[in-house]
């Protein structure tokens, strides 16, 4: 393992990072003998309630008040997570990663003003059926106590070659009872851009998005579970205690776009998700869990 990488109340800057991103990688030419090292980086004494927050809370429409969004640790860790998949010893290529699967943990209710201590990690490397699969883990402290943490799944794709696993059998979809419509507008991949940091050429124009095979730019992952969540913690039976918010990423919602929230409510937990305007598939599945 590399020595970690620690910083102090300000994190990287994320202007020379995306420069890096546009350097080649070693893993994109030989991805059988890929090794992802474990690498490390911390940022102490980051305060919550930076510039961003009112703008991120806007755009995602998050209600004003003491407590902060589940997922605004995440928008704080991002420039930890860039420099990390920036790094030399990094070996695979930044743009064409794929986000999979993305789950948070609260411990407890962050509040504005709060100083934390944050900490990623690179780990829990392993091959599938569609390409190599890792973790980046997420973990923030509030005077040595962990509070909240979050494995975000990432994939490097790798063609499979002849005699190779088929495509598996989409799953039957479900039917919950309450559903509430969204709307996506055609600047939204610029307006989380700005606040989030994530300025993935796929998310921010159409133009840019064509050059990695889509029709138009994306709604980024995390927008579509922050939003969902937003929603979710106004309904009638949301609780206030420990949470745990999971969601796997399907289609992506194309920009300019209209969703569906589509959830049912459970004595121990939620299970929700983001359809597309026909309610016919899914941009994202999810659960909620109270602990």
């Amino acid at each position: 393992m590399s020595a970690p990488l620690v910083y102090h109340h300000t994190p990287p800057a994320l202007l020379p990072l995306y420069g890096k991103a546009l350097l080649p990688k070693s893993g994109k030419n030989d991805p059988e003998a890929v090794q992802i090292p474990r690498l490390e980086a911390s940022l102490l004494g980051v305060t919550t309630d930076s510039p961003a927050l009112r703008d991120y809370m806007k755009v995602c429409s998050f209600q004003p008040g003491t407590r902060l969004p589940v997922t605004w640790p995440h928008i704080l860790a991002f420039p930890l997570h860039l420099k990390l998949l920036t790094e030399p010893a990094f070996p695979l290529p930044l743009l064409g990663l794929v986000h999979l699967r993305n789950s948070i943990t609260q411990h407890r209710p962050l509040a504005a003003g709060e100083n934390l201590d944050l900490k990623v990690i690179l780990d829990n490397q392993k091959r599938t059926d569609r390409g190599l699969e890792f973790d980046l883990v997420t973990e923030a402290r509030a005077s040595g106590r962990l509070i909240w943490e979050e494995v975000s799944t990432n994939l490097f794709r790798i063609t499979n070659g002849p005699g190779k696993t088929s495509p598996k059998p989409k799953p039957e979809l479900e039917t919950y009872p309450f559903s509430e419509a969204i709307k996506a507008p055609e600047n939204l991949g610029r307006q989380y851009a700005k606040v989030s940091g994530d300025r993935n050429p796929i998310h921010m124009h159409a133009l840019s998005a064509r050059a990695f095979g889509f029709p138009r730019a994306i709604a980024h992952g995390m927008w579509s579970k922050a939003r969902a969540l937003a929603l979710l913690e106004n309904q009638k039976g949301w609780k206030d205690g420990p949470v745990r918010a999971s969601c796997q990423f399907k289609k992506p919602l194309l920009l300019p776009g209209n969703a569906m929230l589509n959830w049912q409510t459970g004595k121990d937990g939620w299970d929700f998700q983001l359809l597309n305007a026909k309610g016919d598939a899914p941009h994202l599945t999810g659960r909620i869990d109270w602990l």
